[in-house]
Formats: structure tokens, sequence, C-alpha cells
């Protein structure tokens, strides 16, 4: 079964690294689908039971995006408030996502040492990401460790980003055993 990345940027045109890692991740059409939500969604209008059936058909699901005023771009937030829905991801008959594996695959535009405890923002990846781990485990899915550049604004070199999208692909193949 193909993994299903749900490419949440506002801007990939003007990325570095997250249109880097969809280059790498379309050489593998037969492994990896990629459904980017600011494309498909231009006027936010969600088609909940297009995207509820998509999630249904894989096991294996990949969030990807960069971290956005230290959390999820806008729509990526509106998209899991309409889809994942009482009845359908949770609640008594909601069990749809129950066994899912979800991961995240984030670019951060500062230095690592920025999010340890000691550092400028004084939060860590998993402390931001926190919400999303609390939500898939609310719904039965499975938590993936996260996936992360650092320095994707400035520091990050071409070659560092390169490297990235292929630790990406070795991220996804690893995580979807």
């Amino acid at each position: 079964m193909k993994t299903l990345i749900i490419l949440a940027h506002p801007s990939i045109d003007n990325s570095r690294v997250n249109k880097q890692w969809e280059q790498e991740l379309i050489q593998f059409p037969d492994k990896i689908e990629i459904h980017e939500l600011y494309k498909e969604y231009p006027d936010w209008n969600i088609n909940i039971k297009y995207e509820q059936q998509l999630l249904e058909m894989h096991d294996h699901i990949i969030f990807q995006f960069p971290i956005y005023w230290y959390s999820y771009p806008p729509l990526l937030k509106k998209w899991l408030d309409d889809v994942w829905t009482h009845g359908w991801a949770y609640g008594s008959k909601g069990h749809k996502l129950k066994g899912k594996k979800f991961g995240a695959a984030i670019s951060i535009g500062d230095k690592k040492e920025n999010y340890l405890p000691t550092g400028s923002v004084s939060f860590t990846i998993n402390e931001l990401i926190a919400p999303f781990k609390a939500s898939v485990k609310h719904v039965g899915g499975i938590v993936l460790p996260y996936f992360a550049i650092f320095g994707a604004s400035f520091q990050a070199s071409d070659e560092e980003i390169k490297q990235s999208a292929k630790d990406y692909i070795s991220y996804i193949f690893t995580n979807s055993k």
C-alpha cells in the first residue's frame, strides 16, 4: 500500500526544502501518493468526504509542512478540524483512523540549538507538535517519530537539503513497514 503525504505548504514554489522533498517524493509514484492541500483547496473549501476516503485508503500517512509560527500552517489545522470528525475519526462509532501510522516531516527555518530547552525558542519540536501527537493518539492512530531539517531558511546548504530529501525517503520507507 502507498504512503500518503499530506503536503501543507502555503508557498511551496518559494520553499527550498519542501520543493526539494516533493521532487524526491515524485520519483516513487508506485509507493508514495502526494496530496497538496494548498493546491487542492486554494479557496479553503475542503471536500470532507473525499479527504476521509483518501485517509481510509492509506495506512501510512505523513504530514509534510513547515513550522509556521511554532505550529502547523493554518490550512492544515483547518483540514484536521474539518476532516477528523466525531463519528468518523473518534467517538463511540469513530474508528476509521485506528491503527494507522502517522508521521510528520517538518522543515524548520531556525537553527536546531534554538529548539532546545536552553535555546531561544525554549521549546523542543516534540513539544511544539504535541497537539498533533495527542490528536493522533485520540483517534487511535500510531504516532511515528518526526523527521525534520533545521536551518531551512538560511543555514542549510543546497547539499544538505538534497541529502535531507534522500533521508526523508528512507524515513518514509523505514516507517511504512
